[in-house]
């Protein structure tokens, strides 16, 4: 049985319909809310569904059966600003699985972020060695619960203390695909430009604030969700690889290059207006962010990425173009 945190959500559902698509068994712990997202697990056979207050008692009841722990649950907003909140969701439940991982020796992969970067000034490397992770500065709370962790983990590791038979942490950079809808303004580019062009406005991008960066220009490393799945599946597979991973596809692409292919997948004419960035997101807003994936490709992981046209046009017409775009 595997057991997925945020199965509800955006990556972890993706997970949870690769999972199920092998008729696997998995119990999936999250809160459904009162809106839709429980509709990205509609298609999908499911052992059970809890809340987060009953993980433990789930997992202590069947850990005999837990193949793994797969923790993609948190408080995902980079707007929130309730740091207890953020602390007991992103960092305690995330330590106590961990530790209950460890004790049961359950492999555990955990979702940490890019967020971790801060501006990216001390650059994008996937590395655990404390006092590179202390330069980072996260630019917000969810940023810095996330980096929180793998600091705790970092220092777990380099002191030689007990840990689970496996473990990875992945640090998603722009993760774009289906089942995302519930996310609203936290959803991704691709999702609210063929919002705004389905309802017959213009596609707005921001205008770039920077003399480096035409409008359009800022750059992202956006990676389609599929290739976020094929790693989390890889590394269940391959549990000789521990360790914290960057996960994107190590080619950052302009926010241009990305209403182009909105459009084309469409087939639409290009018609972009560029608006100012909101000057409450100008000081910590990002202009470049772009994965070093050199150490999962050396870890072993060699399948290719999608590329960016590709990964809009299968979510475009196979999903966002459809009448139920769930995966």
């Amino acid at each position: 049985m595997y057991f997925v945190t945020g199965g509800a959500g955006f990556i972890g559902s993706n997970l949870v319909a690769a999972l199920s698509a092998r008729d696997e068994r998995v119990v999936v712990c999250d809160r459904l809310g009162d809106q839709d997202k429980w509709r990205n697990l509609a298609h999908h056979q499911l052992d059970d569904l809890v809340t987060p207050e009953r993980a433990f008692e789930v997992l202590n009841a069947r850990a005999d059966g837990v193949q793994a722990v797969i923790h993609m649950g948190a408080i995902s907003s980079t707007t929130e600003t309730d740091g207890d909140r953020l602390v007991e969701n992103n960092f305690r439940l995330s330590r106590d699985l961990w530790r209950w991982c460890t004790e049961h020796e359950v492999p555990l992969i955990y979702a940490s972020s890019a967020a971790t970067y801060g501006d990216g000034s001390h650059g994008f490397t996937d590395t655990l060695d404390r006092n590179e992770l202390d330069r980072f500065r996260p630019l917000n709370g969810y940023g810095w619960s996330k980096h929180l962790f793998d600091r705790w983990v970092a220092r777990e590791v380099a002191e030689g203390t007990a840990r689970p038979p496996q473990w990875a942490g992945l640090k998603f950079f722009n993760v774009y695909g289906p089942n995302e809808y519930h996310k609203g303004p936290q959803a991704s580019v691709p999702l609210h430009l063929v919002q705004q062009i389905q309802a017959g406005a213009t596609a707005k991008l921001f205008k770039s604030h920077h003399p480096d960066y035409p409008d359009g220009g800022q750059l992202r490393d956006f990676i389609y969700v599929d290739d976020c799945v094929s790693v989390i599946r890889w590394l269940l597979s391959t549990p000789k690889v521990n360790g914290l991973f960057n996960l994107g596809t190590g080619h950052a692409r302009t926010f241009h290059d990305l209403a182009r292919a909105v459009f084309a997948a469409l087939g639409k004419k290009e018609h972009i207006e560029f608006v100012p960035t909101p000057e409450r997101l100008q000081p910590t807003y990002q202009y470049f962010t772009q994965a070093n994936v050199a150490k999962l490709r050396q870890a072993g992981y060699d399948t290719p990425f999608t590329e960016l046209e590709d990964g809009i046009t299968s979510y475009v017409r196979g999903y966002l173009t459809k009448r139920d775009p769930y995966r």
